[in-house]
């Protein structure tokens, strides 16, 4: 129980026993003792509303707790007392989503989705520079992203890519045994393991051929909040810049 809940409580029963003491007269009678009881039992009741009425409710205090993680899924915390380190893999487009997440602003990234945070927001990429083929146009871009260095293709369809690569900044946060196999690993395995792992950045895209445009996501799953910032340290626009470089050599 909280510490002003307590004295909330205190003071009510102190009150209940000081107008006991001060109604001394009515106790050789029954009806004195009853209208001492009622009064105290008012007493106490009014404090206790009091109480629950200033008591901060339970998650109030998780809400402060994880506040680096707010507006993120799938978080997990780490903290020491210099930083705050929270990794999450939550954001990534479910197999039946067609919409690809936001980046909240305790997260380091760029998507199409970002409309409300205009700081992470980047526009769709028309392909029509290119082709007017939407076949030709993904085919492209996925080889594109084949040679963006270190990187690994989780999934792959005729409109959805999801990659992984190493986090440039802030320095530190990536092992590079994460992107070796560990023995008789199969290849799925491999795949959910890159899909856990802190560290890396998640690029995404999502191939809209009716509207010749492609949409993408790229942020950094781990975000890191050294003490009293409430921002995380940034990733000196490697996210941006990595996407610019891909629509770059693709001329789109």
């Amino acid at each position: 129980m909280r510490f002003e809940v307590k004295v909330v409580l205190f003071l009510a029963i102190l009150v209940a026993v000081t107008s006991a003491l001060s109604s001394h007269d009515h106790h050789s009678s029954r009806e004195g003792r009853r209208a001492l009881f009622q009064q105290a039992k008012a007493c106490l009741l009014s404090g206790m509303t009091t109480a629950a009425l200033t008591q901060e409710p339970a998650w109030a205090d998780e809400a402060k707790e994880f506040a680096t993680s707010a507006g993120r899924k799938g978080c997990n915390t780490r903290s020491d007392p210099s930083k705050t380190i929270v990794t999450c893999v939550g954001e990534i487009l479910p197999p039946d989503g067609t919409r690809l997440s936001s980046i909240a602003a305790t997260a380091n990234g760029v998507s199409t989705s970002a409309i409300k945070n205009p700081s992470r927001y980047s526009p769709p990429w028309n392909f029509v520079t290119e082709t007017s083929d939407p076949k030709k146009a993904w085919n492209s871009l996925v080889e594109e992203v084949r040679h963006v260095d270190q990187v690994q293709i989780l999934q792959l369809s005729d409109t959805y890519l999801h990659a992984v690569v190493p986090t440039q900044q802030p320095p530190g946060l990536f092992s590079p045994s994460s992107l070796v196999s560990n023995e008789g690993e199969s290849v799925d395995d491999s795949r959910k393991r890159l899909f856990l792992s802190p560290g890396l950045d998640d690029l995404e895209f999502i191939l809209r051929p009716e509207d010749n445009l492609v949409l993408y996501r790229s942020a950094s799953r781990t975000s890191v909040f050294v003490y009293p910032l409430t921002q995380p340290v940034s990733d000196g626009n490697t996210n941006l810049q990595r996407l610019e470089k891909i629509r770059k050599q693709l001329g789109w």
